[in-house]
C-alpha cells in the first residue's frame, strides 16, 4: 500500500498538518500510472484516506457523474455536480468528499509524469486558473463519454499487448480524452484570453516555477531572471494567460496556501506565515489582511 505524506506533521487531517496521499500504483492494472473505473461506495485511492475529511492528493482526478446532485469541496469552494457534469481535481488542491452525496459515474486518476511534457502543456493539466466543475453540452458529453469508455477498455485489456505497448496505447487514449476535456475547460474560462504559443510556454514555465518556489520566493524579478526572461516579457505572458500581473499571480498562490493551512490545520499563525515565506508574523498578518480584508486569526475563527 502506498504511504501517505504529512505536511508539517499531524494525523488524519486533524492535527497540525494536511495529509497528502500519493498515486496508488499498487492498485493499478499492471502498475501503470493511471486508473479508470466506476465510482461507488467503498472505492478509494488509499485504505486510510479520510474521504470525509479534508486532504490532498498528488495526482489528478477526473470524475464524470451519471447521477446527482453531488456536493464536493475544493479549496474553500463548494461545487454541486449533476449527471453529465465533470469535476477535475488537480494535484495539491485541498478537497473533501461529501458524506451525504452518492458518487455515481466513472473516475479517472492519473499520476504526474505519466504523460510527456508536450501533452501536459497542450492539455493544461496544471492550469489551476481553470474551473474544476465543467458542464459539457450534449455533443461535448458524447465525445468525452466515448473517449473515456475507449480509455477504460484499453486500461482493462491487460493481455492483448506487451506492457510497453499497452502503456503507449493508454497514453494516446488518455491524451485524446484530456484534449477534449482541456478544450471544454478552456472554453468555460473564456478561451479568447488564452496567450499565443510562445506566451503560453512562458506562462507555463513561470507557473511551474511559482508552484515550486512560492513558499520562499515572492519576487517577480527573481522568477524572470531564473527563467531567462525580461520582466516585461513575463508580465505580458502572464497577463495574456490569466488577465493578471505576475505579482498578483504569486500573491494569490501564497494566499491560497495560507488559507489552506489556517483552515485545515492547527499550526500556529506564526508557523503558517513562515511556511509561505513570512518569517515575521506581523508582516504575514499585514499581507494576509491586504489581500483578504481579514486577519489570519479572524479568517481561522470564521471557519471553526
Amino acid at each position: 500500500m502506498a504511504d501517505e505524506h504529512i505536511q508539517d506533521g499531524g494525523d488524519d487531517g486533524g492535527g497540525d498538518g494536511i495529509r497528502t496521499f500519493p498515486f496508488p500504483v499498487d492498485l493499478s492494472v499492471l502498475g501503470v500510472g493511471m486508473q479508470v473505473g466506476p465510482m461507488g461506495t467503498g472505492r478509494t485511492w488509499h485504505a486510510d484516506a479520510p474521504l470525509h475529511r479534508v486532504h490532498r492528493i498528488d495526482f489528478h482526478v477526473v470524475m464524470l457523474f451519471t447521477g446527482g446532485p453531488v456536493r464536493h469541496m475544493i479549496d474553500f469552494a463548494e461545487y454541486e455536480a449533476n449527471a453529465g457534469d465533470l469535476l477535475w481535481i488537480r494535484p495539491g488542491q485541498v478537497h473533501r468528499f461529501s458524506p451525504t452525496s452518492e458518487y455515481r459515474g466513472t473516475v479517472l486518476t492519473m499520476q504526474p509524469g505519466f504523460l510527456p511534457r508536450a501533452t501536459v502543456e497542450a492539455t493544461g493539466l496544471y492550469r489551476y486558473d481553470l474551473p474544476p466543475l465543467l458542464h459539457p453540452d450534449e455533443a461535448q458529453l458524447a465525445g468525452l463519454t466515448a473517449a473515456l469508455e475507449q480509455l477504460r477498455r484499453e486500461y482493462e485489456d491487460a493481455t492483448t499487448l506487451p506492457l510497453s505497448l499497452h502503456t503507449a496505447v493508454l497514453r494516446h487514449s488518455l491524451s485524446a480524452f484530456l484534449l477534449r476535456l482541456a478544450h471544454l475547460a478552456a472554453s468555460s474560462a473564456d478561451a479568447a484570453r488564452r496567450a499565443d504559443v510562445q506566451g503560453d510556454t512562458t506562462f507555463t514555465l513561470f507557473r511551474d516555477a511559482v508552484e515550486r518556489g512560492f513558499a520562499t520566493n515572492h519576487s517577480v524579478s527573481a522568477y524572470a531572471d531564473a527563467l531567462g526572461y525580461s520582466r516585461r516579457t513575463l508580465v505580458r505572458a502572464v497577463r495574456a494567460a490569466t488577465g493578471e500581473t505576475p505579482k498578483a499571480f504569486i500573491d494569490k498562490r501564497v494566499i491560497l496556501e495560507a488559507k489552506r493551512l489556517l483552515a485545515h490545520t492547527d499550526m500556529p499563525i506564526g508557523r503558517v506565515g513562515a511556511a509561505v515565506g513570512f518569517p515575521d508574523a506581523a508582516n504575514f498578518s499585514k499581507f494576509f489582511h491586504q489581500h483578504t480584508d481579514q486577519t489570519p486569526a479572524a479568517f481561522r475563527a470564521e471557519l471553526r
